[in-house]
């Protein structure tokens, strides 16, 4: 028995010093070596501070009360626990904090998210600092620190590490030098889905950027073998962490009534520009999961390209999730299809969410499709 949506959506209340922090499932930045060593290391400096990539807002914690501290989140999910734990946060990717106007950065490198959102992350620390700022750079040898450590020295100017834990360190630099401009955010690419040609913006940082991934083209392949192209006219889809549109926005040129629910907001703004461009409509919701929905709100079909492309118990808590949200959302005689990498053992929460399931196509992924039982 896995995780239950409620399981899932609770936050739960850890005593920390003058207050509580809240954790999810979902929420990145807890349990995390990475955030927890930046945590022991960052020191005020200066009135202001600013937390780049906070996730549950630990890393910036020892600042709180000691300085002005502000965090810009895009995970919904972790946004929740910030707001729940009272700390100041507000939802918006790195490059549009304020320039020149603080003492501090702290910065756990977020760098499951590709390097040219990183890049852009750095380069929004270093314009975000006053001169003779301070950054504290935290993050795995494995996982790019040497690299980017170098990059923010480019940046920024002086720079040493501080502490090593294994293969986690955490840097403090200093602002010696001008910033540069922000590098060019949005990135277009055509591709052509079911037959039509769609122009896809993105942002960094959004899953399978400049070009669509073949779980995708493999699920809309199954979908329409499934149903038909008549099948989606009219009828209720929701698409389960949509991304930057990849599944709602052929779905809704086939008519469907599409409703978007991605946790990620540079990827929901990548959406809604898609459809426009476009010329498409669709309901989008920056949600974690189905947290953006009304209790009552039920689909006829509902799809999902789960995460699976970054490892941790995080993206496994979310792909669980949909596969619950999916169960709970789904109408009566509704189905639901999922594509994943082979290794990946759905197939035991389907059978026990819905009773059975099918194998629709295995090319590389599998596509997965399960009916939710009409009632008696």
């Amino acid at each position: 028995m896995g995780l239950t949506l409620a399981e899932y959506h609770r936050l739960t209340p850890l005593p920390r010093p003058g207050g509580v922090l809240y954790v999810k499932p979902g929420a990145r930045g807890y349990r995390d070596p990475v955030f927890e060593l930046l945590q022991r290391t960052a020191e005020p400096f200066g009135e202001r501070a600013l937390d780049l990539n906070p996730g549950v807002g630990l890393a910036s914690l020892p600042l709180e009360g000691r300085m002005e501290v502000d965090r810009l989140e895009t995970s919904r999910a972790a946004f929740r626990c910030l707001q729940s734990s009272g700390l100041k946060a507000r939802l918006a990717p790195p490059w549009e904090a304020e320039e020149n106007a603080y003492d501090l950065v702290v910065l756990a490198l977020p760098a499951g998210r590709g390097t040219a959102y990183v890049e852009a992350t750095l380069v929004s620390a270093a314009r975000a600092l006053r001169m003779g700022g301070r950054v504290y750079l935290a993050g795995d040898k494995n996982k790019g620190f040497e690299r980017y450590f170098k990059e923010a020295r480019a940046l920024l100017g002086y720079g040493l590490v501080l502490k090593r834990e294994g293969p986690v360190r955490v840097a403090l630099l200093e602002k010696e030098r001008e910033a540069p401009p922000l590098p060019s955010l949005w990135h277009p690419f055509q591709a052509r889905l079911l037959g039509e040609t769609f122009t896809f913006f993105h942002l960094p940082g959004v899953f399978s950027a400049g070009k669509v991934d073949k779980a995708s083209v493999l699920l809309l392949e199954a979908l329409v073998g499934e149903v038909g192209r008549e099948g989606i006219r009219g009828r209720r889809i929701l698409d389960l962490g949509a991304g930057y549109g990849a599944l709602t926005l052929p779905l809704a040129r086939l008519g469907g009534e599409v409703t978007a629910l991605e946790d990620d907001l540079v990827s929901v703004h990548s959406l809604e520009r898609n459809l426009a461009e476009n010329r498409l409509s669709a309901r989008v919701f920056h949600s974690d999961v189905d947290e953006a929905l009304t209790e009552e709100e039920a689909f006829d079909i509902i799809v999902t390209n789960p995460p699976f492309h970054v490892g941790g118990a995080v993206i496994l808590d979310v792909a669980q999730a949909f596969v619950e949200a999916a169960a709970a959302r789904l109408k009566p005689g509704g189905g639901f299809f999922l594509v994943a990498n082979p290794f990946l053992k759905y197939e035991p929460l389907l059978e026990e969410r819905f009773g059975a399931f099918r194998t629709l196509l295995v090319r590389e992924y599998k596509v997965l499709f399960a009916e939710k039982a009409r009632r008696g």
